[in-house]
């Protein structure tokens, strides 16, 4: 497939230069600073199918949710360290450039952000969203969901990796709200939310959000019963029954000292061994339309131990 890669969609930045160490012009040195291109660009001819990273600067759902705020700064924060990994891919990789929520204007943030991703995907690429808190999720659902893909009747499936439901049921949409505002916006158009969430803290989430899920039939497992094997079969179990995956990766899913620089640092979390095996086994699934990754704060990421991890698990999806 020839992704049309002429123009860039709406966005409110556009890609700069990234940057990093320099061992060589060469193949054998490449970086991802050095491979990288603006989504204006040319696409090698042959090669997989293109991946398209798309910013979404965004906090305001995090502060309607009562967590610390900083998320805006996450997407710089993750390119940052992606740029100096070595570049193993076999596949182009563009930037689109930034989609910047301004003050609390979210729900208009979404909504272009979503229309963005819908273009990229009808494009044919492979779409990565670099949040912002977790009311980045509802922008994937946009565009995932107006994308010609599901449009044209393909089965979708949400897995969250996430220590939360993130299904509260507010007045007012936040971060804590994605999962359930996808179900709503599902039942509207005849379909049911395929919905699953590995790595949830039961401390963490009250009787009323499981109920939610229940309620909403969510597959999920606890953070405490996340064995690599038993991971395996859930997700397994789950890619079976749908056409087209959308993967998003809530960095608070890993332990607080894995990953600090999140609003809500997990007590207890799912080893990264795990997560990454969950990265790899999608990604040889052949169902990955789109995959975002949220809540990276880069105010609070020690050493920027979180943004690296972050970058390490895009690296993994997209190899």
């Amino acid at each position: 497939m020839a992704p049309n890669t002429s123009t860039n969609p709406s966005v409110d930045v556009l890609p700069t230069p990234w940057t990093g160490r320099f061992d060589g012009d060469g193949d054998e040195h490449r970086r991802w600073w050095q491979a990288v291109a603006p989504l204006t660009s040319p696409a090698t001819p042959g090669a997989s199918r293109p991946a398209v990273v798309l910013g979404f600067c965004s906090d305001a759902g995090v502060r309607r949710n009562k967590g610390r705020t900083g998320s805006a700064a996450a997407p710089a924060a993750i390119r940052s360290a992606l740029a100096p990994l070595a570049f193993h891919l076999d596949r182009d990789v563009f930037d689109a450039g930034d989609v910047v929520v301004e003050g609390d204007s979210l729900e208009e943030g979404q909504q272009r952000a979503g229309r963005a991703i819908s273009e990229l995907l009808d494009a044919g690429n492979l779409t990565v969203v670099l949040g912002g808190g977790h009311e980045t999720a509802f922008a994937s659902y946009l565009g995932v969901a107006g994308s010609n893909a599901v449009q044209s009747g393909k089965r979708l499936g949400v897995l969250n990796l996430d220590a939360h439901f993130d299904l509260r049921d507010e007045p007012t949409p936040s971060s804590g709200t994605p999962f359930l505002q996808m179900a709503q916006e599902e039942t509207a158009a005849g379909r049911e939310l395929r919905y699953a969430v590995v790595g949830i803290s039961e401390p963490n989430n009250t009787r009323t959000l499981f109920d939610t899920a229940d309620r909403l039939g969510v597959k999920y497992l606890l953070d405490e019963d996340c064995s690599v094997e038993r991971v395996e079969t859930f997700v397994a179990d789950f890619v079976a029954g749908i056409d087209v995956l959308y993967l998003t990766i809530d960095l608070d899913v890993l332990p607080a000292s894995v990953a600090p620089g999140v609003s809500a640092p997990a007590a207890y979390g799912v080893p990264l061994p795990v997560i990454s095996a969950i990265c790899r086994q999608v990604a040889a699934s052949g169902t990955l339309l789109h995959l975002d990754v949220a809540e990276l704060n880069p105010e609070f990421d020690i050493d920027g131990r979180t943004a690296k991890v972050a970058a390490r698990l895009v690296n993994t999806l997209l190899a």
